[in-house]
């Protein structure tokens, strides 16, 4: 597997793993009613942020992330990022690729810190993923999320200065 810069032609396949995490309904409050082009203004933000893609050695996209300023003006020093992964591929380490990748990139760039605002709480193995690679929750907000299998749960809002 490899991580790149997301390209054009890779929509069609970035667009078929946003659409099945947002139909779970467990780990973002992404509306499922959002249009493709919708989805893909809030996915592929213009620069300074960046969109990758995890690549299987056949071509196959496993999973895509984006970074990029977490706040604009005088909070554009500290970085976000968000993840998916295709349910095909979970398990295999696509998500700590893509967080390692992210946090490097990051870094590079000249970022202070990188943020996380919404990690789902019940979502515990991106939780425990983030606490491996150094992010600590710094808080939780209480029944900020609707899961669709558990209800109202928290949020983590999620930190990791560099």
């Amino acid at each position: 597997m490899r991580i790149r810069s997301f390209e054009d032609a890779d929509w069609l396949a970035v667009y078929a793993i946003i659409r099945e995490v947002i139909a779970g309904g467990e780990t973002y409050a992404y509306d499922p009613d959002w249009t493709e082009q919708q989805t893909r203004d809030v996915w592929v933000e213009p620069e300074p942020s960046i969109t990758v893609v995890a690549v299987d050695e056949d071509g196959t996209i496993l999973g895509t992330a984006h970074s990029g300023p977490n706040r604009p003006a005088r909070g554009s020093h500290v970085s976000t990022a968000s993840f998916m992964v295709s349910a095909q591929a979970r398990g295999r380490g696509v998500g700590r690729a893509l967080g390692e990748y992210v946090l490097a990139w990051a870094r590079s760039a000249g970022y202070h810190s990188m943020q996380f605002n919404a990690v789902v709480e019940t979502n515990t193995v991106a939780v425990k993923l983030w606490h491996a690679l150094g992010f600590r929750t710094i808080g939780i907000v209480p029944e900020a999320y609707d899961s669709k299998s558990h209800g109202l749960v928290g949020l983590h809002v999620m930190y990791q200065k560099f």
